[in-house]
């Protein structure tokens, strides 16, 4: 019972979507909290908004109103991908793709390598066998 248990847990989609339910659980306060303490003041630091939200493009529209585009937003919701992708990939992923390793290595496991296919020379003589063989009988 215990073993196709741990089996069922070590298939890599079952890995794959505990990761997504721990990181949307778990990281986005961490990642909140460093786009607020971290990336916040730097941006206040060489701008003039105090967050990235603050960071907009208006533009006047054909009926003569303002259009405002966000693309501090933007910036902000990459950097929170890209924070929690660096986080997922080095704290999962990593991990549990050297502990497969070393479970295959242990269980004796060599991945083989194919065969070389053969060059473009190569191919052409064996036609020209092929054709020569064809002509005798």
């Amino acid at each position: 019972m215990i073993k196709g248990f741990k089996e069922f847990i070590l298939r890599g989609n079952v890995i794959d979507l505990a990761v997504a339910v721990v990181i949307g659980a778990a990281f986005s306060a961490i990642v909140d909290t460093v786009v607020k303490g971290l990336i916040n003041p730097l941006i206040a630091f060489f701008f003039s908004a105090k967050d990235l939200n603050g960071l907009v493009w208006d533009v006047t529209n054909l009926q003569g109103s303002h259009t405002t585009f966000a693309y501090g937003s933007i910036i902000g919701a990459i950097i929170n991908f890209l924070a929690v992708a660096v986080v997922v990939y080095f704290a999962f992923v990593m991990p549990m793709n050297h502990f497969k390793e070393r479970q295959a290595a242990k269980a004796g496991v060599n991945e083989e390598k194919p065969e070389p296919l053969p060059t473009e020379q190569e191919l052409l003589i064996q036609i020209r066998d092929l054709l020569e063989q064809q002509k005798t009988v």
